[in-house]
């Protein structure tokens, strides 16, 4: 099966017209995006915008042998004026199959929100799976496992939660191919779109671009230990929660545990729970070693800075003397402990630490102790994962990869 993408954008393209954020500034010449169209073996044309005519031949191909037009979304304002020699667009109603003279089987499939999503099987068996912008397949929790798709294009930033559902029937399975569509101004271009399609296992290609099935390609890059640092509401959390929220589980390791009485503590714990996806648990707990050594799903544990207040509770650190006489030793064995798991785990783990090393020099000795301890703890940390972020002000740095 051979996929050109006429279009990779959303259906008001990018830039936006009129828009003046940022991101539609940037998004030029190379970085434009055209409303998606997907062409599939020159036969099937997935989405009609305009223009489609001129971006195949930019794209080398030609809308000539192209047997059959289907729409996958409601199209808002005046209508898209059908090339001559295209047959009329339509689309196929949920659940229905449509048999193309091309020798390919179109299935539709229903969505959880305005739209339909096309399941396209070609003369070869290879299976592809369509969804439309701001898609997601209904009812893909339950029942029985899934074939992996060979291919699937959709909006994998805008509906990461599509992805971890896909994930979790089957139907995305570690060789599939996932190209992100459906491209807003939401995410800046260039190497920090490609960062964010990379986290959920999908990658990002340019208009015009050509995917052949089975084809070699970079795969994307996911780290098994990812360290994110950062200040004090810097988005550190947000940024570590995305990249874990196309999983179907995910366990959230919250170190900070109930502080009985701190209504704002009580607050914060809230905001943090509202924004994760439902299909996540959550284990309040500082004994991290035993979860980095077991079996399960990813595990993305907030926060370094509260594991260790908690170790250096246990060890007595905060006092001088029993600092001098056994914290220091009790702590470096605890935290070696935690370092040595992290580097022999084998689950998924993004772990999340304050970056504290450029703020105040605290007053106290202890303060201080807690800032070097952290310090340490963070290098040694870092050293065992494959890659280490630095959030500042929202914006996400890579430090190591």
């Amino acid at each position: 099966m051979e996929l050109t993408l006429l279009g990779t954008g959303t259906p008001e393209g990018l830039p936006r017209p009129g828009c003046p954020c940022a991101a539609c500034a940037v998004s030029v010449g190379a970085r434009s995006r055209a409303a998606t169209a997907v062409l599939v073996d020159g036969a099937l044309l997935l989405d009609l915008t305009p223009g489609a005519v001129l971006a195949g031949a930019r794209a080398g191909h030609s809308l000539g042998g192209v047997r059959q037009v289907l729409l996958t979304h409601p199209h808002d304002g005046p209508a898209v004026e059908l090339p001559p020699g295209l047959p009329a667009a339509g689309r196929v109603p949920d659940g229905r199959e449509l048999a193309v003279i091309s020798g390919h089987r179109v299935r539709a499939v229903a969505m959880d929100s305005p739209g339909t999503g096309y399941e396209v099987t070609g003369p070869d068996g290879v299976r592809l799976l369509y969804l439309p912008p701001g898609g997601a397949p209904a009812g893909t929790n339950g029942g029985p496992r899934q074939r992996p798709y060979d291919v699937v294009l959709g909006d994998v930033l805008g509906r990461p939660e599509a992805l971890a559902r896909l994930r979790a029937s089957g139907a995305v399975g570690p060789a599939t191919d996932v190209v992100a569509v459906h491209l807003d101004h939401d995410t800046p271009p260039g190497r920090e779109l490609e960062r964010r399609c990379a986290a959920a296992g999908a990658r990002v290609v340019p208009d015009g671009t050509t995917v052949i099935v089975g084809e070699y390609h970079a795969a994307p890059d996911l780290p098994r230990r990812t360290l994110v640092l950062g200040g004090a509401r810097s988005g550190k959390s947000v940024e570590a929660e995305r990249r874990l929220e196309s999983f179907p589980e995910v366990l959230y390791v919250a170190t900070g545990g109930a502080r009985d009485g701190d209504a704002e503590w009580a607050q914060r714990v809230g905001l943090h729970r509202e924004r994760r996806p439902a299909s996540w648990r959550t284990e309040e707990t500082c004994e991290l070693v035993p979860l980095l050594a077991a079996e399960g799903p990813p595990l993305l544990i907030d926060c370094l800075a509260l594991w260790l207040t908690d170790a250096m509770d246990g060890a007595g650190a905060w006092d001088d003397a029993v600092w001098a006489e056994s914290g220091q030793r009790r702590l470096g064995e605890r935290t070696a402990e935690l370092v040595a798991a992290v580097r022999a785990t084998r689950r998924r783990v993004v772990l999340v630490s304050n970056e504290v090393g450029s703020g105040i020099v605290p007053a106290t000795a202890s303060g201080r102790r807690f800032r070097d301890e952290l310090g340490r703890l963070n290098a040694r940390v870092a050293g065992q994962c494959e890659q280490v972020l630095l959030v500042v002000a929202g914006q996400a740095t890579v430090l190591k990869e």
